[in-house]
């Protein structure tokens, strides 16, 4: 029991920590944004945007990076072979766009992201490599400051500000939206300054070369954005983190619990993955080295903690511990109880910023849904564990409707494309796996 409670502790401890680090001071805070005044651009981008059953959003999406103002850039969409509905509206929008989109078919099987985007990178000609999710709404300006990031900080990968927006859809969405507020705004900054760093899997910036140097993406890894990040984290490469509200990317929550818990499992997985596979091991000091084995167990020490929770209740309830031992058990709760209070400043912050209107119910919804939540993250973590250890490695994907975006997600062109099943151009340049 004892244990347990230690270990809780020590968690909530250091996730408060991380989570506040960007409020240190005022000047900290403004340092984690782009700069207002951008330099002139001085590079080139290719923007990869893979896309698997994803007609009803994907369409959108490469509009909206087809209006980037950076005078120097390319979108490619990479869509299945055996994706006719996918691959019909990325092709309108590619006719929409012929100077800037391509389309790129992938012909490998099983699919899955990290193997989509490496054969993209091989038709990429930009010096720079984006990488967005089908889904994703990308601010015009996005661009051109990510490029002058570059320019200011001499870094070899720039990840950029990544925001849920549809906290209203339901008690658990609420709680995913503030995980990747205080993630981006604050905490994947601390993992830059300790030189260790998980990238996210979009609206990330790596230079071409360092991605020629790693081959691309690991096709095996389930987290292949926290692959390449660990990766090239212990090569030395710098990476420069920058949330600015009103040019992050903005995506929305999975639409059901049991998408997410899929969602989850994987990125668990996947950090599994990366813990076995040992690149962490290259960081050059020990202090580094603790860091990522902390981070990238974490779901070990979920699963753990989320199995000896009930038990722990039980023995609180129903057995007669010292007394010393009893109040042990409740160290936990000072920092959850702290946590909780930031968590309701940052829903504040977050209504604020985004022009969303925050009510009594959604207070009382973080509070309520603080430990079913937490045991919702724990059961994923087992199971993600229990995949881990039986060779599971397949990809479970996650279904976009669009409920970040006030728009149609889908022109109306495009719905009747895919409804009717849009074979592919019958002339032009294509083939299998390039692009056209």
């Amino acid at each position: 029991m004892i244990v347990v409670a230690l270990l809780l502790t020590a968690i909530a401890v250091t996730t408060l920590w991380w989570m506040l680090h960007a409020w240190r001071s005022r000047d900290s805070l403004q340092r984690t944004g782009f700069s207002r005044a951008p330099r002139p651009a001085a590079h080139s981008f290719s923007l990869l945007v893979p896309g698997r059953h994803e007609e009803e959003v994907m369409g959108q999406t490469l509009d909206r990076l087809a209006e980037q103002d950076h005078p120097d850039f390319e979108v490619i969409a990479i869509v299945g072979h055996d994706d006719p509905g996918t691959e019909a509206v990325a092709r309108a929008a590619a006719a929409r766009h012929p100077e800037l989109i391509k389309v790129v078919v992938d012909s490998s099987v099983p699919k899955n992201k990290p193997k989509a985007l490496n054969l993209a990178l091989d038709t990429a000609r930009g010096s720079v490599i984006g990488v967005f999710d089908a889904e994703d709404d990308v601010h015009p300006r996005l661009l051109s400051l990510v490029d002058s990031r570059f320019s200011e900080t001499g870094a070899d990968v720039v990840q950029g500000g990544v925001q849920l927006m549809n906290f209203h859809s339901s008690w658990w969405s609420l709680r995913n939206v503030l995980e990747y507020y205080f993630w981006f705004r604050s905490r994947l900054h601390f993992h830059a300054n300790a030189k260790f760093i998980p990238l996210g899997g979009n609206t990330v910036f790596i230079k071409r070369v360092w991605l020629d140097w790693s081959e691309g993406w690991d096709a095996e890894c389930l987290a292949e954005d926290c692959e390449v990040g660990v990766r090239l984290s212990s090569q030395g490469a710098t990476v420069a983190v920058a949330y600015s509200p009103e040019v992050v990317t903005r995506e929305e929550t999975p639409g059901t619990l049991t998408s997410l818990f899929k969602q989850r499992t994987r990125w668990n997985q996947g950090f599994l993955q990366v813990l076995g596979k040992g690149e962490w091991r290259k960081l050059p000091s020990a202090r580094q080295r603790l860091f990522a084995r902390y981070i990238l167990a974490m779901p070990f020490l979920q699963a753990a903690t989320g199995l000896l929770i009930p038990l722990s209740i039980m023995l609180i309830l129903f057995a007669k511990v010292p007394v010393v031992v009893a109040l042990i058990t409740f160290l936990p709760l000072g920092p959850t109880l702290v946590t909780l209070a930031v968590e309701a400043a940052g829903l504040n912050e977050f209504g604020r910023l985004y022009g969303r209107k925050v009510r009594v119910r959604d207070y009382v919804r973080l509070i309520l849904g603080t430990f079913p939540y937490q045991v919702f993250l724990a059961a994923a973590a087992v199971r993600a564990v229990y995949r881990q250890l039986r060779g599971e490695n397949s990809w479970e994907k996650t279904e976009h409707s669009g409920a970040h975006r006030t728009e149609a997600p889908v022109r109306p062109e495009e719905r009747e494309l895919v409804a009717a099943g849009a074979s592919r151009p019958a002339q032009g340049r294509h083939a299998e796996g390039a692009s056209s």
